[in-house]
């Protein structure tokens, strides 16, 4: 978890308008990434998946 993460977890302070306009400046994908990133349960299946096609595992592309 980053640091920003981390601070705001303890209660740091966000300036709005510099995170709103940070945010109106992302595309549709680099939102979707960040929230993938901020959502804990999607951020721990990512890294279980990564572990699964380290060890081999899951199931084949042709399969799905």
């Amino acid at each position: 978890m980053s640091k920003a993460l981390k601070a705001l977890e303890k209660g740091g302070l966000v300036h709005l308008e510099r995170l709103g306009s940070i945010l109106r400046g992302l595309t549709p994908e680099e939102l979707e990434t960040l929230e993938l990133l901020l959502d804990r349960r999607a951020s721990a299946t990512i890294r279980h998946s990564l572990k699964e096609l380290d060890r081999g595992e899951g199931i084949p592309r042709e399969k799905w």
